[in-house]
């Protein structure tokens, strides 16, 4: 009776102390048991006055619960366990493989360039992105799934490379067939364009010299630390390094399921590949002061800045999209610190547009580098949403009388879209149109998006559906 009554005023005598004692020590083990294999805890709340009520977790969508300044757990709750989110086992590559381990200062200088802090780690919808084909011998064979998400322009941009090996690498002799051959893309032929489009953009950024592939591993690199946040793969990465092309698209065709398979981290693997390919010191010097890291917070979550479009494309993280670097201002003066543009042109191009910037001379004017890159296939930035506009026919770039009227087809990279839509861009004047809509209040039907950013590359341009009711 006294043992309850102690018990009911919130005193426990030393037998209740003891039994206590002994299950944080168990809470303890089984936490380092769980860290071995590579798991991790996420905290959730529950009532401690109703054990059956329903869980409210408290992390946050980026994993990184509550803030310095924020308010404390409410009284009455009870912090418990949930399961663990991880890279499954058979995504986990041995140590015995033969790469480097990162350190701690790497992992540190990396989350540095990525977020701007070591403290911040990569959000669920990050965590769970990877490199998704649609059905093998279906109308989009050929084509990655991205959903919507800060992945989605590294999702997308790797369609844009994965395009060139299918379209303009692997038997180019049959280049007037591309239509027909686009539509029997088997799951062999998915991985290998996979694999090649990773290593065309890692060796781009590693200049040709040396590239990195990053793999997380079973074992931990580094000893945790108070300067850096553990999310229990960053910290697991083996350093694979690479001289020769071939090797390295090799290497990444036996290790693809580490990037396409649902939970492996894919888009995450990739984009840490493709800093380490880059070098660290190389990208601060990419940069300038406008851009001082590579991820900004957007709607809730972390998307590309342009720099990181521009490093995936071109091998150099530019921040601006204009031809050149820029030394003066308008009026001529001096600039102290230049600005970086695009240098050279690249296999693959890039369009901007954004109806809410029609109106205000603050569209970003994008180069001719990236407006006419060596093959006829654009990443599109259209109202802040990543898709592709691409065309099956080589010389349209290369034959100005190709340019009168020609077709592109247009992919959102949606899950919705069950074929890509075919557009007929028509290049000739067409000035008696330029009045038939005037009257629309509505931006969006005057100005249609996909026209507008078509109209970027050619001006005067006018765009047929075939057919297809226009959703973009």
């Amino acid at each position: 009776m006294d043992k309850e009554l102690g018990k009911r005023d919130g005193h426990f005598n030393e037998q209740d102390l003891d039994a206590i004692t002994s299950k944080i020590g168990n809470l303890s083990k089984w936490r380092g048991i769980f860290s071995q294999q590579g798991l991790q805890f996420k905290d959730t709340v529950v009532k401690q006055k109703y054990p059956d009520s329903r869980k409210v977790e408290g992390e946050s969508e980026d994993g990184a619960g509550a803030s310095p300044g924020g308010s404390a757990k409410p009284s009455g709750y009870l912090v418990q366990f949930n399961a663990p989110y991880s890279i499954p086992k058979t995504f986990l590559v041995s140590t015995s493989l033969g790469g480097l381990p990162i350190t701690l200062e790497e992992a540190v200088a990396l989350r540095k360039i990525l977020f701007g802090t070591a403290f911040q780690v990569f959000n669920y919808e990050w965590r769970k992105s990877h490199f998704r084909f649609r059905d093998p011998y279906s109308d989009l064979s050929y084509a990655l799934e991205a959903e919507r998400g800060g992945a989605r322009s590294v999702q997308m941009a790797v369609q844009a490379f994965i395009l060139k090996h299918l379209l303009f690498t692997r038997n180019s002799e049959v280049e007037d067939h591309n239509d027909k051959r686009m539509v029997k893309v088997s799951k062999k032929e998915q991985e290998k364009a996979l694999a090649a489009a990773l290593s065309d953009i890692l060796w781009t950024a590693g200049e040709g010299a040396q590239s990195f592939v990053c793999l997380v591993t079973t074992e931990c690199c580094f000893a945790p630390a108070i300067n850096y946040k553990i999310d229990t793969y960053t910290e697991r990465l083996q350093l694979f390094s690479f001289t020769d092309k071939a090797k390295l698209q090799q290497f990444v065709m036996e290790q693809i399921h580490c990037f396409k398979g649902e939970g492996s981290h894919g888009a995450i693997l990739f984009l840490y590949s493709l800093l380490f390919s880059r070098t660290l010191e190389k990208l601060h010097k990419d940069l300038d002061h406008t851009t001082p890291y590579l991820l900004q917070l957007s709607l809730g979550n972390f998307t590309c800045r342009q720099a990181l479009i521009n490093l995936m494309l071109t091998g150099r993280a530019s921040p601006n999209v204009f031809n050149g670097d820029l030394q003066s201002d308008d009026q001529g003066n001096l600039l102290r610190d230049p600005q970086h543009g695009i240098l050279t042109r690249g296999d693959v191009g890039y369009l901007y547009w954004n109806r809410h910037e029609m109106d205000r001379d603050k569209l970003p004017q994008v180069g001719s580098m990236l407006k006419t890159p060596k093959l006829p296939i654009w990443l599109c930035n259209i109202n802040s949403t990543f898709s592709m506009l691409f065309s099956t026919k080589r010389q349209l770039l290369s034959d100005w009388k190709m340019e009168h009227l020609f077709d592109l087809y247009f992919y959102t990279g949606q899950p919705l879209q069950a074929k890509a839509v075919k557009l007929t861009i028509d290049t000739h004047s067409h000035h008696w149109e330029e009045g038939m809509h005037e009257e629309e209040d509505d931006p969006e039907k005057r100005f249609p998006s996909v026209l507008m950013t078509v109209r970027t590359k050619w001006e005067g341009a006018v765009v047929d559906w075939n057919g297809t009711i226009p959703f973009y």
